[in-house]
């Protein structure tokens, strides 16, 4: 094992698979010579030079349709988008293009690319560059989404999505890329829909993914310091998503809380909630919490800005008001 960043980890998956695939490329703004914003494409451009690390203009429709059109006639591209807000740009390369293209071809095409960006709130970078839009891509057929929370998940997640033969969009957060964790130094590869218990429980079952995932631990060990055991479990990807896991934990406990960093309205977590009162209710001690954002545009003052999304704090008073 190694001790990586979640950077770290995501730019050595990328590294891997362009060294085993000559079809994989890299293109974006400022990924090149800069090795881009958050540094995920370090280096990269040194090794595998200005025709497999394309630095693009700025603009996201170009190089994300331009991106598109190689994978269908084969290639294996890697679009890195700086803020997930940015992929608005490109929605309908995204949602009218690649992720229709295998259903109207009559599955004889396939769009294997894999859109890489950031979401979610820290840092100060206010509304245009805070924001949780995972629900917009999860709504969309023909679409794979991939949110994972540690160097390890990313590492394993990133290659299989590179090697999978549908769009995927990967989003990292932005508070992810400096957190560290141990990676395996031989190859590995984690498959999509298959969720991961962070922590096993039987009290209550926390569901989550991203950085959310590190708050419900420790909410989970302030919670175990009271008698109760809540079991986390990390999505890692919403599309496919891993329903027999949530479904096994909420039987064994009873009870569920969910927690994610977007907004409530129209989240995630209210479909999750649905699943499982449509086919566990009666494993159900309690109806299903929702702990998730304001539903407001997140403001630029940091004190703010914490207010907006979810707080350990949060989680823990939520499982208490479960009883």
């Amino acid at each position: 094992m190694a001790m990586l960043k979640y950077r770290d980890a995501l730019r050595l998956a990328i590294k891997e698979e362009m060294e085993r695939d000559p079809l994989v490329f890299c293109i974006g703004e400022g990924i090149g010579e800069r090795g881009g914003s958050y540094k995920v494409t370090d280096q990269l451009y040194k090794q595998f030079g200005p025709g497999r690390v394309i630095d693009t203009p700025i603009s996201e429709a170009s190089f994300v349709g331009m991106a598109a059109g190689a994978a269908i006639v084969g290639n294996r591209p890697i679009v890195e988008i700086l803020f997930v807000d940015f992929a608005c740009l490109a929605m309908d390369q995204v949602i009218n293009q690649a992720a229709k293209y295998h259903f109207m071809s009559g599955g004889q095409g396939f769009v294997p690319m894999v859109l890489r960006t950031q979401g979610g709130a820290g840092n100060s970078l206010a509304a245009q560059h805070s924001q949780s839009l995972e629900a917009l891509f999860y709504h969309i057929p023909g679409l794979k989404l991939v949110m994972p929370s540690t160097p390890y998940d990313a590492k394993g997640l990133l290659k299989s999505s590179i090697r999978d033969s549908d769009p995927v969009v990967f989003i990292e957060h932005k508070l992810l890329y400096m957190t560290e964790g141990e990676v395996p130094e031989q190859e590995y590869l984690i498959p999509l829909g298959k969720a991961d218990v962070k922590r096993e429980g039987t009290d209550v079952t926390l569901v989550t993914y991203s950085h959310m995932t590190l708050k419900c631990l420790e909410a989970a060990e302030r919670l175990a310091a009271e008698g109760v055991e809540a079991e986390v479990i990390d999505l890692r990807t919403l599309v496919p998503m891993d329903r027999d896991c949530i479904l096994a934990s909420v039987k064994k406990t009873g009870k569920l809380v969910i927690v994610h960093e977007a907004c409530k309205r129209g989240g995630i977590g209210g479909d999750i909630a649905a699943m499982v009162v449509e086919e566990a209710f009666f494993d159900l001690d309690r109806p299903p919490v929702r702990i998730a954002g304001k539903n407001t545009p997140i403001p630029f003052s940091l004190n703010l800005e914490k207010l907006c999304v979810p707080s350990v704090d949060d989680i823990v008073e939520a499982v208490r008001s479960l009883g």
